[in-house]
């Protein structure tokens, strides 16, 4: 892993945006204890927003009695607008960097620390995407190549026999190929989980398509913001990425997957095969 050389930061570098809706809140503390500890070790100024899309506001009393010494905004009460709008709460505040952050995620101690480093040695970087793995130590592929709708289906809902019949093309699709231990520039698609913007890319983007609910809203920011800027896998930052498959979690997932499928398939051309 590649050395860090301790570079100044300023007052407050990063805003940081994590949307929540009926929290784990064993989860969320420790994304949140994560966040913090990265923050301390790297000595970086940080402003910390969460949005929570839950009905009635617990989070604001859990913060409070969980993690006092830790100063986040909340806000709540406008009940579950989808995680693209949601996230757009942070345009306005964004810092020189802004960083979309999963209630399911936590990185390593210095992964801040390297993220900040690896954008300000490489200016043409405008989108950074880390290094994602299990719980149980396996890594996760989460940048993509273009996919086509048998790519989504087969990854999304056929049983596992299938998917062993199709995995080489499931392999090029995430880019297993090239996801590894070196620095991978311009994947196509990266995910939602762990977004690290140049807050003047994330502003000119005007943040997330607000069209979407839920799904395909990291696969339509990743080409947009590819027109504007260069986008780089980072294997020096790494997390720890919960995540979770549509298919698995109910009809309404399922709806809201294939609605904002269709929405991205219109927005950028589709490819069935």
């Amino acid at each position: 892993m590649s050395e860090i050389c301790q570079l100044p930061t300023e007052p407050t570098l990063l805003s940081v945006c994590i949307v929540t809706y009926k929290p784990n809140w064993s989860a969320l503390k420790a994304t949140l204890s994560s966040l913090k500890a990265a923050l301390d070790v790297g000595a970086i100024g940080a402003d910390v927003l969460i949005v929570d899309n839950s009905a009635v506001d617990d989070v604001s009393t859990w913060i409070h009695s969980a993690m006092p010494d830790f100063p986040v905004t909340v806000i709540s009460g406008h009940g579950n607008i989808g995680f693209g709008r949601a996230n757009n709460f942070a345009l306005k505040g964004s810092r020189s960097l802004h960083l979309v952050l999963n209630p399911d995620v936590e990185m390593d101690p210095d992964a801040l620390q390297r993220a900040i480093y690896f954008m300000r040695s490489n200016p043409a970087c405008g989108l950074l995407t880390p290094a994602a793995f299990s719980s149980d130590g396996s890594r996760q592929y989460l940048c993509k190549r273009y996919p086509a709708v048998l790519d989504l289906v087969l990854r999304g809902f056929a049983p596992n026999f299938i998917r062993r019949l199709f995995h080489k093309r499931l392999d090029r699709y995430e880019m297993c190929d090239q996801i590894g231990d070196q620095t991978v520039w311009n994947p196509p698609i990266v995910s939602g989980c762990f977004m690290l913007f140049r807050g003047d890319v994330f502003r000119t983007l005007n943040g997330f398509d607000p069209r979407y609910m839920l799904y395909f809203e990291d696969f339509d920011m990743s080409l947009r913001a590819s027109a504007i800027t260069r986008i780089a896998y980072v294997p020096a930052v790494r997390i720890v990425h919960g995540g979770g498959n549509a298919s698995r979690k109910g009809a309404w997932h399922i709806w809201q997957f294939a609605r904002s499928a269709l929405k991205f398939y219109a927005s950028h051309g589709l490819r069935l095969f």
